[in-house]
């Protein structure tokens, strides 16, 4: 099969590439190389490429900032998405778009199935969410949606390489200790995301992150934890639990935002524990 990546400079897509099946062919294109929000560029691209299947990571993820950067936000996780939609659909590709639980508003104690009832507290979420409905319009039968929550990767900006290096340098961190989620890593969504690939029959709206849940307070304890025993932080460190009102932020999130992967594991994909995960990334950081 030959495959065509979008976003293949972020963290999700390095990995996808990383991950990438011995006997699928490859088009990894960064940012630089195909600008989702650019239709023309994105239909040239595809129709030059024919691809089987398109996979698109490229996402605008600035949380606070897209709440004033919303037109940004707007053309890359709202049009990019059907721009992609429309030329895999010309040239009968499959899409499998990569979304977020943050189209949620939290209110739920349980997780939340595929089919629950969207409401976005944040431009980001709004914006992704129209890239949703874009994708399942252009694409009914051929395209797969898979929301996904806290994702890190060793490379990269994300929440655990913020945590060590706040660590580090500063040997205390304070950390918001009441929402809800389950950390995941990007090797873990890009192994999912092959695994769906060769599932064509497969397609809607999914979820998947790694096992168990977690607030963010417990994340970045055991980034202290897992970090110390492998010699990436003190072990004095200290984690101090604030709530969401002593951490001021421009985007409101969802207090509870745990995803039900049931279906997928009726796929036979099941997940690994989040702190598993954690390990092999804290790992492959002190390796690099």
């Amino acid at each position: 099969m030959k495959i065509l990546i979008a976003g293949a400079g972020g963290q999700v897509g390095h990995e996808l590439v990383k991950s990438a099946p011995r006997e699928a062919t490859i088009l990894a294109c960064s940012r630089a190389e195909l600008d989702i929000r650019d239709e023309r560029a994105v239909m040239t691209c595809i129709r030059r490429h024919a691809p089987d299947a398109v996979i698109n990571a490229a996402a605008y993820t600035a949380v606070d900032r897209a709440e004033t950067e919303t037109e940004l936000a707007r053309h890359v996780n709202a049009e990019g998405p059907r721009h992609l939609a429309l030329a895999a659909r010309e040239v009968g590709a499959r899409l499998l778009h990569i979304s977020t639980d943050f189209v949620f508003d939290g209110a739920s104690s349980v997780p939340y199935p595929a089919d629950a009832v969207t409401h976005p507290l944040n431009v980001y979420g709004v914006t992704k969410r129209a890239g949703e409905v874009s994708v399942a319009q252009a694409l009914p039968a051929t395209s797969v949606i898979l929301r996904t929550a806290w994702v890190y990767a060793a490379h990269g900006h994300n929440f655990v390489r913020t945590m060590l290096r706040l660590m580090r340098s500063n040997g205390t961190v304070r950390v918001v200790a009441d929402q809800t989620g389950a950390p995941t890593s990007a090797r873990s969504l890009a192994e999912t995301l092959w695994k769906l690939v060769a599932l064509p029959q497969v397609s809607g709206i999914y979820h998947w992150t790694d096992a168990g849940t977690a607030t963010w307070y417990d994340f970045a304890v055991a980034i202290k934890e897992e970090g110390a025993s492998l010699g990436l932080v003190s072990a004095d460190v200290t984690v101090v639990p604030i709530a969401t009102h002593e951490y001021a932020t421009a985007a409101r999130r969802p207090s509870y935002s745990v995803l039900d992967t049931g279906p997928l594991v009726s796929l036979g994909i099941a997940p690994r524990h989040w702190r598993e995960r954690l390990r092999s990334v804290l790992a492959e950081i002190r390796d690099a």
